[in-house]
């Protein structure tokens, strides 16, 4: 009766000590009040955005496509960014079991004997099976701020490899939309450096049967000298381009695999780019940095409440005799309480709580340049895209009026209308033109990256 007595009043102090652990001293964390703009275009208020579409539907070239793919599956970046996701889970498991008992058990067997003189000897035996548990109470919140923090930083590693995946996505499709405009600006060069042999062909044939002097025919020498010279400096930067995409994928350089850049591309007038305020969902980099204030908020939490007692129980039950036979009829019970109140230190504790406090309001400092960071990107984007169009159609006509002048010029040249130097200056035009519009092509194409990026598409929920 008396042992059915004492165990209820166990189970009473147990509930007591779970009341009190209901209690978490510390400020609760709040997203920061951050004024957002109305609109991220002021032609467009659709809550529509392209950024929630997946990334095959924005980058249609099934070459790219694979690309992209193997780049996700093999980038060394990301393979790091999911081993520290899993580093996190188990820290994160860590701290969420400490919070409730640890239980173990003791087998423990002693054989003694002792002689301080003559033949007295003596025996001093001592066998032990006990059961233990230990547990640290909660009682200001200590531990449930340790486990938010660690569950933000989780959290946040994982907010990393979204922004991660989203920045590969791009630079591949960049790079890409690269190294297909300098395929199509080599080709120009080599069009172009058999334009100038023809030209040096026929100069020289003029100078020899002494219809021009001999400045024209040294003048076409020139002239392809000149562009011959554009023909390694363009294959070494398609090389150094083939280089940066095989380390995207995770491989050893390597030729890569892909298109012709297409003579035109259709793109539609505007896109959705979705509300200021989706931004903030979007963009994993916003989310990770917030993620980074929840911790730094959880650092202030187990700053604050470390200033207040520790308290700990230890129970053990079991067995305990000086001879083995008796074990079994020697049982063991015993219960303490440990506290912990830091007096003096000097006030560390309190120079804690003030650094944690100032590494939150850095946090906070670092979320609000995210955020403005984010929407510059926006911004910045949704303009490039909107004059992207602009520019091709200006340079396009350019080309066109270029070639059509070369045309004319060259039937007059063979007319003896005009000199040598008027033809070898609509050629450079024209060159100059072709190259024009194939980077503001490729451009164009880029300026969708971007926009696609900076509204925080190219990972899925």
């Amino acid at each position: 009766m008396i042992r059915h007595i004492h165990f209820h009043h166990y189970i009473s102090f147990i509930i007591i000590l779970f009341a009190f652990s209901s209690c978490k001293l510390g400020k609760k964390y709040t997203r920061p009040n951050i004024q957002l703009p109305e609109t991220l275009d002021s032609t467009s208020v659709d809550s529509i955005s392209i950024a929630d579409y997946n990334w095959e539907v924005i980058y249609t070239d099934t070459t790219l496509q694979a690309l992209i793919r193997k780049t996700l599956d093999h980038n060394k970046d990301m393979m790091i960014a999911a081993a520290r996701i899993k580093q996190l889970a188990a820290l994160k498991r860590i701290d969420h079991a400490n919070m409730f008992p640890e239980i173990g058990a003791r087998a423990y067997a002693k054989r003694e004997r002792e002689n301080y003189g003559g033949d007295d000897y003596s025996m001093d035996d001592e066998f032990d099976l006990k059961g233990t548990a230990s547990w640290e109470l909660d009682l200001w919140g200590k531990l449930r701020w340790t486990k938010d923090k660690s569950m933000a930083e989780f959290v946040g590693a994982i907010e990393n490899q979204r922004a991660l995946q989203m920045s590969l996505i791009a630079q591949v499709a960049q790079s890409y939309f690269e190294l297909v405009a300098l395929d199509n600006e080599l080709s120009i060069v080599k069009k172009t450096v058999d334009a100038r042999q023809e030209s040096l062909h026929l100069a020289r044939i003029r100078y020899e049967g002494g219809i021009t002097s001999e400045v024209p025919f040294r003048q076409a020498q020139v002239e392809l000298a000149r562009t011959t010279t554009l023909v390694p400096d363009l294959e070494k930067e398609i090389t150094l381009k083939e280089n940066e995409i095989a380390l995207l994928t995770g491989e050893y350089p390597h030729n890569i695999s892909r298109s012709t850049l297409p003579e035109d591309i259709m793109f539609p007038v505007s896109l959705p780019v979705g509300l200021p305020s989706a931004l903030l969902e979007r963009r994993p980099d916003i989310r990770q940095a917030e993620q980074e204030l929840i911790a730094a908020n959880a650092s202030v939490g187990i700053a604050y409440t470390s200033m207040f007692p520790n308290i700990s129980l230890t129970a053990t039950y079991g067995l305990e005799s000086d001879l083995l036979s008796e074990l079994l009829k020697s049982p063991h019970h015993l219960i303490s309480g440990n506290l912990t109140q830091p007096i003096f230190a000097m006030g560390k504790n309190r120079a804690r709580l003030k650094a944690s406090k100032a590494a939150y309001e850095q946090a906070l400092y670092s979320y609000e340049k995210v955020v403005l960071s984010a929407f510059k990107d926006a911004y910045n984007a949704i303009t490039e895209f909107n004059k992207a169009k602009e520019v091709y159609e200006t340079r396009l006509r350019l080309e066109q009026s270029a070639k059509s002048t070369l045309e004319l010029i060259q039937l007059q040249y063979i007319s003896k209308v005009i000199s040598y130097m008027d033809l070898l200056d609509a050629q450079r035009t024209y060159l100059d033109a072709q190259i024009s519009l194939s980077n503001a092509i490729r451009d164009r194409q880029i300026t969708l990256v971007n926009l696609y990026k900076a509204l925080g598409g190219g990972w899925e929920q």
